[in-house]
């Protein structure tokens, strides 16, 4: 994602040395957690042009040191694989501390067990760093903008809705069913989100499939080849779903058309 991004220069280090752009107006902030200062420079300006504050740190322990001193952030861009702390135990150490602030992985790590051990440990998002500065510059907004609850939703700390035994807090990006929490990941979570929306109204494989990549993106053989990918995603929920209820069976397809989420028992 650095690859060709212009580079422009920082705005002064303060007294203890955190580099950040400097800000006319209020902006949300991001802090961007990296060791490789080459992609720093390269990501931080591109941000910067797109209406963020940036604070750049190097490393896990320089990032602990900001937020142990009252720094703050309104997202964090965390890579895992650092020397001395790494991404994962920088989390763990920001919610012991009871250090709320939304995080999002930005990774060269693609294996789906860094994205559900990322999503277990508190993170909000996990990004690949090979994906395009437009979806990052997307899932960014989504969170800081789900990320400013009101009212009753401040006193909870999570947006949550209820859908018969299905219950989804929108914030956190958690599914539970009967009270029992599933392990989704992010894409399977907007997947799920998308379905119970309509309850008993049929999705097409498009549809789910633009959660997953964006728009019009063009994935596996011929013009509707994304259907592969698509039926891996619904078999993936669907499993997740039956180790905690053996007889789930709420997502129906609707062969050559795409999927349903069954709409009885399904409250608003």
């Amino acid at each position: 994602m650095a690859t060709g991004i212009a580079w422009q220069k920082y705005s002064p280090s303060d007294e203890r040395g955190y580099r950040s752009f400097a800000s006319h107006a209020v902006k949300p902030h991001v802090v961007l957690v990296d060791d490789d200062e080459l992609f720093r420079e390269s990501l931080c300006p591109n941000l910067g042009d797109n209406g963020y504050e940036v604070t750049s740190l190097n490393g896990g322990v320089e990032a602990l040191e900001y937020f142990n001193e009252g720094g703050g952030a309104d997202v964090v861009l965390l890579d895992w694989r650092m020397p001395e702390i790494d991404g994962l135990e920088v989390l763990r150490r920001l919610r012991r501390d009871h250090n709320s602030v939304p995080v999002i992985f930005l990774t060269v790590l693609d294996d789906e067990i860094y994205e559900e051990a990322a999503l277990a440990g508190g993170a909000v998002d996990f990004v690949e760093k090979s994906r395009s500065l437009s979806i990052l510059l997307r899932r960014i907004s989504l969170i800081i903008n789900g990320q400013k609850p009101t009212g009753k939703e401040v006193q909870e700390g999570a947006r949550t809705t209820d859908h018969g035994p299905l219950e989804l807090n929108h914030i956190g990006k958690r599914a539970k069913w009967n009270g029992k929490e599933i392990g989704l990941t992010l894409t399977e979570f907007n997947i799920l989100c998308r379905l119970v929306e309509n309850p008993g109204t049929d999705v097409p494989y498009r549809d789910i499939y633009d959660l997953v990549h964006g728009e019009g993106f063009i994935a596996g053989s011929g013009v509707e080849g994304y259907r592969a990918n698509v039926r891996t995603f619904i078999k993936r929920i669907r499993k997740k779903f039956r180790e905690i209820d053996d007889a789930f069976d709420h997502i129906e397809n609707y062969p050559g058309f795409g999927y349903r989420w069954r709409g009885d028992e399904v409250t608003a």
